[in-house]
């Protein structure tokens, strides 16, 4: 389905360069796909409670040190004609960092994406982006999966492929491949997902609506 924006005129799936997808408003949605603009996946309150869970532990522990974390509207030229932004991305201290502003060209040394429960969004951040991202260098990708509460860690191989590196579901995750010292308490990051309302908002709006 193509649509089109109403701030730039630019639509959905069509043809667009790395300029005019940087360009664009961070309140603008879309990725760059083979130089094409495509539609991103539109997160909930699980998705966001996650995204800034990671971004706390990850700069709760990288930024001391001279690391640093960046949030899901970074925009990353990962080949020649596509551009991501994952939801969280990190770089070590001693990495070379990204520039200011445009597009990002130097890949980060973690990757970060929370799965959709779409098919369509899933299968982008497990095979799409799998390929991209080693293709890119990104040395750790980290999926977390809500629908399955399950952490993947996997790392890129000296053959440019992700192998897996460790995955946990609950509990305490220590040893985490390349943050030696880092833990992950998933039983903490599950309880924080718990604190959110009913699984659908449409009761709260009724309510509102018969007042």
């Amino acid at each position: 389905m193509i649509s089109q924006s109403a701030l730039t005129g630019i639509a959905v799936e069509r043809r667009v360069t790395f300029a005019e997808w940087t360009s664009l408003p961070e309140d603008e949605p879309g990725e760059l796909v083979d130089g094409r603009l495509v539609e991103e996946e539109v997160p909930d309150a699980v998705h966001e409670v996650i995204v800034a869970w990671v971004i706390r532990v990850l700069g709760g522990w990288l930024i001391p040190q001279g690391g640093l974390v960046l949030g899901s509207e970074a925009k990353y030229a990962v080949s020649a004609v596509s551009g991501r932004k994952p939801d969280a991305s990190a770089y070590m201290p001693q990495s070379r960092k990204p520039p200011r502003r445009g597009t990002i060209n130097t890949p980060p040394d973690i990757m970060v994406e929370v799965v959709s429960p779409t098919p369509r969004d899933a299968r982008r951040d497990r095979v799409e982006k799998l390929h991209e991202y080693a293709s890119f260098g990104v040395r750790w990708y980290w999926i977390i999966d809500p629908q399955e509460r399950t952490l993947e860690l996997l790392e890129l191989g000296t053959d440019r492929r992700y192998v897996h590196a460790r995955s946990a579901a609950d509990g305490i995750v220590g040893s985490i491949p390349g943050l030696e010292g880092l833990s992950l308490d998933l039983d903490a990051l599950w309880s924080e997902v718990e604190l959110l309302g009913p699984e659908s908002g449409e009761g709260a709006l009724g309510d509102l609506e018969a007042q």
